[in-house]
Order: C-alpha cells, then sequence, then structure tokens
C-alpha cells in the first residue's frame, strides 16, 4: 500500500489549528503540526498584507521540515476603524495579549460606534508551499458580518464571540462548529486549497 503524503499544517495558534484539522480530514494526507517539530524556528511575519505574510510561512516552514506545507494568514477587517486590526489581529493588543484583551480593545474602539455602522470582515488567505519552499497555490476566502456591541458564546477562537456574519444573528462563537466550518472566510479561502491539494495528491504523491 502506498504511504499517505504528508502535510505540515503551519500555525502556532490551537484554535486555528484545530479548525483546519476538522476541515482537512477528508484529505489523504498524514497531518502535522508545528508543535510535531521541537526545534522549527518560528517564521516572522514581516508582510504588509495578508498574501505576503502567509507566503513566507508557507515558505519558511516547508524548507525547514522539508515537507509540503499549507500555512493561513487571517484577520478581523473593520470599516468604522478603516480596515483594522487587518494584518495585525493576533497583535492588536500586544504580542502576548489574550483573546479577551483584543477584544476589549476592539469594543473599547468602537464604543461611540452604532451597531448600523460596524460592518466588518474576517479575511482568511491560504497558501501551499512544496517542501523545497516554492509557494504552489493561493486562495482567498472573506466572510462579512458586523461586530456586535458585547461578546456572546463559548465556541471559536479569536474575535469570533464578537463577530455576527450576514445573515445569522449569532456571533461565530455561539454557532455550532460544524455551521462555521460552512460559512467562515477560512472554509472558503481552503476551498480552493483542497482542489489544489487533491490534484497534487493523486499527480504526485504529495510533493
Amino acid at each position: 500500500m502506498t504511504p499517505k503524503p504528508s502535510l505540515l499544517v503551519a500555525t502556532q495558534n490551537e484554535g486555528k489549528l484545530r479548525e483546519l484539522r476538522q476541515l482537512l480530514a477528508d484529505l489523504p494526507l498524514v497531518l502535522f503540526g508545528l508543535e510535531d517539530f521541537p526545534t522549527i524556528q518560528t517564521v516572522a511575519e514581516t508582510g504588509l498584507t495578508f498574501v505576503e505574510n502567509v507566503s513566507l510561512k508557507a515558505s519558511g516552514y516547508a524548507t525547514q521540515v522539508q515537507m509540503l506545507t499549507l500555512a493561513d494568514d487571517s484577520g478581523l477587517e473593520v470599516d468604522a476603524l478603516d480596515g483594522a486590526p487587518g494584518v495585525l489581529s493576533a497583535r492588536y493588543a500586544g504580542e502576548a495579549a489574550s483573546d479577551a484583551v483584543r477584544i476589549d480593545k476592539l469594543l473599547a474602539e468602537l464604543s461611540s460606534i452604532e451597531i448600523g455602522n460596524r460592518s466588518a470582515r474576517f479575511v482568511s488567505v491560504i497558501a501551499i508551499a512544496s517542501r523545497e519552499g516554492s509557494v504552489l497555490n493561493v486562495s482567498k476566502g472573506t466572510c462579512e458580518g458586523h461586530i456586535d456591541l458585547a461578546p456572546h458564546g463559548e465556541h471559536g477562537f479569536g474575535y469570533d464571540p464578537v463577530f455576527i456574519p450576514r445573515g445569522f444573528t449569532s456571533t461565530f462563537a455561539e454557532l455550532a462548529p460544524s455551521v462555521k466550518n460552512r460559512i467562515s472566510h477560512r472554509a472558503r479561502a481552503l476551498r480552493g486549497a483542497l482542489d489544489y491539494l487533491r490534484a497534487l495528491t493523486i499527480a504526485s504523491g504529495g510533493r
């Protein structure tokens, strides 16, 4: 029997890793996380856009472990804040800040903005790099919605407790994971990546 090809899912965010593993579960791949490589060096996110950052991460981690690698760079864009926090979403309140602290900062900055003017979107960009570090595929997904007045819900991670996707009355954190995984920005970005990975694994055994 031909062994399944390997894929490194290159994220240090446990919530994101869990979500990506769920979305990738049907592929004929053996999935690895960064925790499987204790000596791996963190790739600096020095890009100015989601595409630049995700390409740096996918290529940088792939060359270190010599493995087909998938990386995601995602964030929240709030129109009333001119697109902030954007690519700085994870570092919005400082490098070591918790999700709760980041949410508190966001809500404080929106405190004078009425609910009807809190339009926002989640953006996800996913890149796949070869084991040699060449970026093979980049796909993008967005999910439109708005920011609630206060956090609600226990599911998800990041800004999920304050983001209500368009067409719903519940936040991402209140929705069942199966629902979020169908409509989220990451699920939409991953559709293009999944198509590419399916073709790649059939054609080249994961190389």
